[in-house]
């Protein structure tokens, strides 16, 4: 058994702040320390008890005066959309069908697909983030070239070939059937190996028929606990499309409700513009409704109304994301830097707990799998982000006054990127170093 101790200042979060005083949500030490063996995170605390307890021979690293926090979980985003990011398009449609599309029917090709997905991990181990909820392609070589990467690195990852059959280029179409058997295919190879979870993944309304939602639906009911991942409400238009195509749906998210796709373990990307019945809808499922700032503010879809969602008397579930290549950035500090301006438009706040909460265990329990990341408690998988407020000469000088956490916090998401990251360990392993 191998055993090493990593020591700095520790940041966990025990659950959702209710204010920026609320000492009790979260554990700190200032001088702490993790005990991680095999890729697990064995005991947690102060430096000198950790180090008491364990082994004589373990292995030190000494990450002071930095602070350690789990890693980063990103809850939407598209793994073969990487060359797509800032491509200049007046709306989502638009955007979809200029560059999105016409991008994905490349993942057809094994190398392409195995080159990207190289990149890919290269950029959540470089950004902090250890584990992700992506979409692939429609093509299933998309999903072996992600999911045998994610094996490779040890990686805690959801993600789930795309389903589509209509409304796309032909490269980009599959069939009902074929996405039922290409999906069961998926699962069998990929759910389970190490640490992959497959999703069951209709791209949204717009591109599936009746028939191939249907599929979806059997697909639920015969996996009935594997992560369900789609869009919901993210524009206007879309939402007008999607209500021609299913007349018969009450609204957007009828759609998904008739063919059983609404869930505790279900994550609707985006969710703008909900009416009541739909957020009431979301929360008595348990759906999650995932917020994705930087996307929805590059292709000027809205402002996510997340107090209104929170806080009503039927309060919908909410994560947060990147949405790569919609989104403008892989870092889930930026992603929080953005949302704190969308709040603040709202003429709401969002404190620096709230988002680093967000980003870890917040994050970690809309994807129902809070008993294996996102805290540092004994007994989850060690994964872990290592952050320095001052690593960039402009965040060096505003660290010369900060005199907080919170401070410390906000300083990291409005001035933080990939630069700010010192280390990622995943599963006890340093990987941004690697």
């Amino acid at each position: 058994m191998t055993s090493t101790l990593i020591r700095g200042r520790l940041l966990s979060f025990h659950r959702e702040p209710q204010s920026i005083d609320d000492n009790a949500a979260y554990a700190y030490e200032s001088d702490g320390a993790l005990l991680i063996e095999d890729g697990v995170i064995r005991a947690a605390g102060p430096y000198a008890t950790v180090k008491t307890a364990a082994p004589q021979d373990v292995s030190e690293i000494d990450h002071r005066p930095h602070l350690i926090m789990p890693g980063f979980i990103d809850t939407h985003l598209h793994f073969p959309q990487m060359q797509v990011m800032a491509s200049y398009a007046a709306d989502l449609l638009e955007w979809l069908n200029t560059y999105t599309f016409p991008e994905e029917c490349r993942f057809v090709e094994t190398a392409h697909a195995e080159r990207i997905a190289v990149r890919f991990f290269d950029e959540m181990v470089r950004h902090g983030t250890t584990t992700a909820a992506a979409y692939c392609s429609v093509h299933k070589t998309s999903a072996d070239a992600f999911f045998a990467e994610s094996l490779k690195r040890g990686m805690c990852m959801v993600a789930g070939k795309v389903m589509m059959d209509r409304n796309a280029p032909q490269g980009l179409l599959d069939t009902p059937e074929m996405s039922y058997d290409e999906t069961r295919a998926v699962i069998a190879d990929w759910h389970g190996k190490g640490r992959n979870h497959v999703a069951i993944t209709p791209r949204f309304a717009i591109t599936s028929t009746p028939e191939q939602m249907e599929v979806a639906k059997s697909l639920v009911r015969e996996f009935p606990n594997l992560h369900v991942q789609t869009h919901l409400s993210e524009n206007r238009d879309e939402i007008s499309y999607t209500c021609e195509l299913y007349p018969q749906a009450k609204d957007y998210t009828d759609v998904y409700a008739r063919y059983g796709l609404l869930g505790p373990k279900s994550l609707f990307g985006h969710c703008i513009h909900l009416s009541e019945r739909e957020a009431d809808a979301m929360s008595e499922t348990g759906s999650v409704a995932v917020f994705c700032p930087t996307s929805n503010l590059f292709l000027g879809s809205g402002l996510f109304p997340l107090r209104a969602l929170t806080r009503r008397e039927k309060p919908v579930r909410v994560s947060v994301a990147s949405d790569i290549g919609g989104g403008t950035s892989y870092s889930m500090l930026k992603t929080l830097d953005e949302a704190y301006k969308i709040l603040q438009l709202q003429g709401e706040r969002l404190n620096p707990f709230d988002s680093f909460y967000l980003m870890t265990r917040g994050n970690a329990e809309a994807l129902a799998l809070v008993d294996r990341i996102g805290t540092l408690q004994p007994g989850s998988d060690a994964d872990l982000v290592v952050l320095d407020m001052a690593a960039t000469p402009a965040m060096a000088l505003r660290a010369e006054v900060v005199n907080s956490l919170a401070d410390e916090l906000f300083l990291l998401q409005t001035m933080g990127d990939d630069r700010a990251v010192v280390e990622t360990y995943v599963a006890g392993k340093p990987s941004k170093s690697a």
